[in-house]
């Protein structure tokens, strides 16, 4: 019997939603780094096995929302609930329940939709504090199934994928065997060059940063591709601190990004990125959907 289905992936930020995901493809597709708000859009990633294909939808990690882009991821991370086959509820190692994971048990009590928990990060915890949390949570009477795992060192990823299984039912192969994301290129490099100005820069600038992509050309010769790229700020002053002294900090976005696009392209890149301000662009409706989050 071939098995099939949709699987939300929620949780806190930087619980380890997009480094699991990536894990379980085998490919980078979501974007990682250990600031919140790095997941913005929703994202489409197939696994594909012989007797069963499951799509996981990576969301924004859940938070009190301050502006419009906050409002928007918010209710990509909701929206989903209620509308896939399971939930995957994702925390990580803390041996006490926070506020915010709080919220979010209670917004899943009201939801029908099957849930597996997930602990995440259990190389920080010895195997008794391991068994405590899983039995804390089995106490709540919610989960379908609770897996602790590790995300980073890949510990317990197919007791995840089998829990998966065992509550999908018979359905069909929804994407070719070949397909991992339906997310196309323009949008996984421009996810890259985000991810690079995350890594790099200063706490208060990542958050209002958007990339765009001007053009990709070359694509029929493989030898050399040209990318162009924008990368949109809220402030004057930010756009001094990405280009940095004598262009030293874009040039270090620019190198670490063009060896990820080497590797997703299959070819040598010529990165060319710009800087451009769009004054407090994530409080503005209009442009935030402009930039495509809507």
């Amino acid at each position: 019997m071939y098995k099939s289905g949709f699987v939300t992936v929620i949780g806190r930020p930087n619980v380890g939603k997009s480094t699991l995901l990536n894990k379980v493809i085998g490919e980078k597709i979501s974007i990682i780094s250990d600031k919140p708000q790095t997941t913005r859009n929703q994202i489409q990633l197939v696994y594909t096995e012989d007797d069963s294909q499951i799509v996981f939808i990576d969301t924004p990690g859940m938070q009190n929302p301050r502006n419009k882009l906050g409002e928007y991821m918010l209710k990509i991370s909701r929206s989903t609930l209620e509308e896939v086959d399971i939930v995957t509820y994702i925390v990580d190692e803390s041996l006490s329940i926070g506020a915010m994971d709080t919220k979010i048990i209670e917004e899943l009590k009201e939801i029908s939709t099957p849930i597996v928990l997930v602990i995440n990060k259990i190389d920080k915890l010895s195997k008794e504090e391991v068994e405590t949390l899983k039995d804390k949570y089995r106490e709540m009477n919610m989960f379908k199934d609770v897996v602790a795992i590790s995300a980073l060192e890949e510990t317990n990823i197919d007791e995840y994928i089998g829990a998966l299984k065992n509550l999908l039912e018979e359905g069909p192969q929804y994407f070719p065997d070949d397909m991992i994301t339906d997310k196309p290129e323009r949008f996984i490099v421009s996810e890259i060059i985000r991810e690079k100005a995350l890594l790099n820069l200063e706490e208060e600038i990542p958050h209002g940063i958007y990339v765009s992509i001007g053009k990709i050309r070359g694509r029929e010769k493989k030898d050399l591709i040209d990318v162009e790229a924008t990368i949109h700020c809220e402030r004057e002053s930010h756009k001094g601190i990405i280009i940095g002294k004598k262009g030293s900090m874009i040039k270090k976005i620019g190198t670490a990004a063009r060896k990820d696009i080497e590797n997703l392209l299959g070819s040598k890149v010529n990165l060319q990125l710009w800087v451009k301000v769009e004054k407090n662009w994530r409080e503005k409706e209009k442009k935030v959907k402009f930039f495509g989050y809507n």
